[in-house]
């Protein structure tokens, strides 16, 4: 039996994770594009080394983490050795990187969009290399949010988002998304795999091992040469601090959100998790749309509805399984 007072206490915390990952996620989705798009200064300069915002969020994260492990780790051993996360480093520094690149060609929303169509590649990978075979309504769902993401970058973007874009060319930002989306499902795999062979690890563990690859691999890419693009950043920077502030508050919002994504997840699970960023990518694109300026059409926004049903009823089938899996325990 249920303590008297659990049920409100458990739906506060679920409320007080929803805020959390929805606040932190959607304001650093403001300020990315802020800095993807803003002219900063008297000379209307552009924020052109967009990673350099990886960078930072590998330094500020892995900061976060040392601190957070020194603060909770109950200091048992066990755990996956640092070393053991260089591989996933590499991937996991690529795809961010190109996933933020892609802001310079396509807009916030579509980019979202493209992102949220995971499912397509590690669908494609387990069918063509692993031979799994997915139910039909699995396959309902890959084709909703494919059509959807599909149709939406066929469709004519409007001259005001265009205006706002450094370099715009589709073609070149939705693959720069799918290729992100491609090192991503490697960057899981791979912490599927260290979690498989150290089952003590705990979520900070991996948060500082990938971070500190990350960025000693970033400190090589934008630092490792004369003419190397971190210098220009740090440059720009300093002539416009508005920017460097941005850059800061858009690394404590990513630190401060995976707070709330391991919280989810130690309380309600992965699926609640799923849910509550599914939610947030969309709530994302109608902020993109009301507050930035990004104008979408009738046909794009039910093109958004599209996806979005797609992955609703992808989560609704990953419920269903949860449930028959209890079930079977149970009895």
């Amino acid at each position: 039996m249920e303590a008297p007072g659990a049920g409100l206490w458990r739906a506060l915390v679920l409320a007080f994770c929803v805020a959390g990952i929805w606040s932190s996620y959607i304001y650093q989705g403001v300020l990315q594009e802020t800095l993807s798009t803003k002219r900063f200064g008297a000379d209307g300069q552009r924020f052109e080394h967009l990673a350099f915002l990886n960078l930072a969020q590998n330094v500020i994260c892995l900061v976060w983490s040392y601190i957070m492990i020194k603060l909770w780790s109950s200091g048992s051993s066990g755990g996956a050795p640092w070393w053991t996360y260089w591989s996933a480093g590499i991937t996991n520094t690529i795809g961010p990187a190109m996933g933020i690149e892609a802001l310079k060609y396509i807009s916030y929303p579509a980019q979202v969009l493209a992102k949220s169509s995971k499912m397509i590649p590690v669908m494609l990978m387990g069918t063509l290399v692993y031979g799994i075979r997915y139910s039909f309504p699995e396959y309902i769902c890959s084709f909703l949010v494919a059509g959807g993401v599909s149709m939406f970058a066929l469709m004519k973007t409007s001259s005001k988002t265009i205006s706002k874009l450094a370099h715009p060319n589709a073609p070149l930002g939705y693959g720069l998304c799918f290729l992100n989306l491609a090192f991503d499902g490697f960057t899981n795999a791979t912490q599927d795999s260290i979690n498989t062979r150290y089952p003590k690890t705990s979520a900070w563990d991996i948060m500082l091992g990938m971070n500190l690859w990350g960025t000693l691999y970033n400190i090589i890419y934008m630092f490792g040469w004369p003419q190397a693009s971190g210098f220009e950043a740090v440059q720009f920077c300093k002539q416009h601090p508005e920017a460097a502030w941005d850059i800061l508050l858009f690394c404590l919002c990513g630190a401060v959100g995976q707070n709330f994504i391991f919280l989810t997840i130690s309380r309600f699970g992965s699926l609640a998790n799923t849910t509550i960023t599914t939610t947030r990518k969309f709530v994302s694109i109608v902020v993109s749309s009301l507050l930035s300026g990004n104008p979408l059409s009738t046909k794009q926004w039910s093109c958004v509805l599209m996806v979005f049903t797609g992955l609703s009823y992808q989560i609704f089938l990953k419920w269903k399984k949860l449930q028959k899996l209890q079930k079977k325990r149970k009895a």
